[in-house]
């Protein structure tokens, strides 16, 4: 008799359906797996065999065979053990088989039977959904998998639980969906002093999703105004929470218990590798910029990342997507953020400031910013300067609105932009929107098409430049309350390009 159980393995953020397929036949007792497993999957038998001896039940002396199907897939990770233990005790009748049949379970499971977390239960729900079957999996990853909705989720604590609802003798409740409430936002704008085009530069991108690089000497406040983006942004909606949350599932970020409505901030270090920002490694596990999907990624020192690590962010920056191609593997991750980054503007980061001096300008600041190739900086919508702040700036009293003020504002925007792309695929923001979609949106006045003529002839702005000073002022006439963009608005739109244009 051969006995099936159903689990997944991961392609990116998609999950392949895998036949576990469980054969007891007369011969010599052994326990093997095969169907190209890894090496967690293979100790799978150990942690199969001691779960099953601590409750008293013990392999038949014969031989089991363990086939994971399609065989020519590769199959990585512990969360294998829980439907191998089922098709093993389906296949020595403990369990009925057909109701083995109609699940797919995942997890991993210590020795004494304790089932273990797992990640990736959030996609593996979404194909339990498209399978129609019921999902089994730890109880620590039911509320997760319950987001989904369109399936029975049932979360179990020990294999006995999972024996005992199988035979009917204690049915287990379907999980409920959970969601992490995030904590309250306890940095605030009104704590920066001054750096007042900075703040609004900060709106701006926070409403319309725009790359944005700030530039300024050490101490001027760039890594205190980024740390407070996350307190502007909107929450997710429904549809962006579950997407994120499927990456981040897969890279074993979900630990809480359910599924967190903010959005990602990620902030990785200068010393970062390109798998580390872009995705690969073992596995092909998704980076910083998936990570950092529908939230925004912030790049301190951008300058000291290594230009490779630098250059391989200027496809995903204009796809929203990223593929990461190994021998034996390929996967595909969306990455739509929002790049927020911050430079000194030379080595010693005196170049700018007028009370001290650098020895070697301006071959510093050539040297120091030439690392950011024009390419990549053609992709910020907004290049911002960031003063130094004198002592006697902070002494005063804070000075300001306050987060939630600008918030407000930025949410309204949001709204405006989600009503505007209501009925395109892809598109939510004013910084997404192309063809002739754009045209219709982002055409100013006369008067500001003629400011933006002589500005693109003065300046030699590309054609990414042009447009994205058009999509900047969008943004900025959504923020006025306005249906058509007018001169100021792009004359603002201007005042964030062109200071750092070379």
């Amino acid at each position: 008799m051969v006995a099936r159980a159903y689990t997944v393995a991961f392609e990116g953020v998609e999950a392949r359906l895998v036949e576990v397929q469980c054969a007891v036949t007369p011969g010599l007792p052994a326990f093997s797996i095969v169907g190209l497993p890894d090496k967690a999957v293979s100790e799978a038998r150990e942690r199969v065999r001691a779960a099953m001896a601590s409750m008293m039940l013990a392999l038949p002396s014969k031989r089991v065979t363990v086939n994971l199907s399609p065989a020519d897939l590769p199959k990585e990770g512990s969360h294998f053990d829980l439907p191998i233990a089922l098709a093993l005790l389906a296949a020595i009748e403990v369990i009925p088989s057909d109701e083995v049949e109609r699940s797919l379970s995942l997890g991993e499971m210590s020795l004494d039977g304790v089932l273990m977390p797992v990640a990736g239960a959030l996609p593996a729900a979404v194909l339990a959904a498209e399978e129609d079957r019921t999902m089994l999996c730890p109880a620590p990853s039911a509320p997760e998998a319950a987001w989904v909705g369109a399936t029975e989720v049932i979360g179990a604590r020990t294999l006995s639980d999972v024996i005992r609802h199988f035979t009917g003798a204690a049915v287990l409740s379907p999980a409920t969906p959970g969601e992490v409430t995030a904590a309250p936002a306890t940095r605030d704008m009104r704590d920066v002093k001054g750096q007042e085009r900075a703040k609004r530069a900060l709106e701006i991108a926070a409403a319309g999703h725009h790359h944005m690089i700030m530039t300024g000497p050490p101490g001027a406040g760039k890594s205190m105004l980024a740390a407070r983006m996350p307190g502007l942004l909107p929450d997710l909606t429904p549809a962006e929470a579950l997407e994120t949350s499927m990456i981040h599932s897969l890279a074993g970020l979900i630990s809480e218990g359910g599924i967190s409505r903010s959005r990602p901030f990620r902030d990785p270090h200068h010393t970062a590798s390109v798998a580390a920002i872009v995705g690969g490694g073992r596995g092909a596990k998704p980076g910083e910029v998936s990570l950092a999907h529908h939230g925004v990624l912030f790049l301190d020192e951008m300058p000291e990342f290594n230009r490779a690590v630098l250059e391989t962010l200027r496809q995903p920056l204009e796809t929203g997507r990223v593929t990461v191609a190994r021998a034996n593997n390929h996967a595909h991750y969306p990455c739509r953020f929002m790049l927020l980054a911050a430079a000194n503007p030379c080595r010693c980061g005196h170049l700018s400031d007028p009370t001290a001096a650098c020895s070697r300008a301006p071959a510093c600041g050539e040297d120091y910013l030439g690392r950011i190739s024009g390419p990549l900086l053609d992709r910020f919508d907004l290049r911002v300067e960031v003063p130094p702040v004198s002592y006697r700036d902070l002494d005063l009293p804070p000075s300001g609105e306050d987060s939630a003020i600008i918030a407000a504002r930025i949410r309204t925007a949001r709204d405006v932009q989600t009503a505007r792309f209501s009925e395109m695929d892809g598109v939510g923001t004013n910084a997404h929107a192309e063809g002739h979609v754009f045209e219709e949106i982002a055409t100013p006045d006369a008067e500001g098409q003629a400011m933006l003529g002589r500005a693109a002839d003065r300046f030699n702005l590309s054609a990414r430049g042009y447009h994205r000073v058009l999509r900047v002022a969008r943004t900025i006439a959504d923020l006025d309350h306005s249906a058509d963009v007018r001169a100021p608005h792009v004359a603002e739109a201007l005042s964030y390009r062109l200071p750092s244009q070379p």
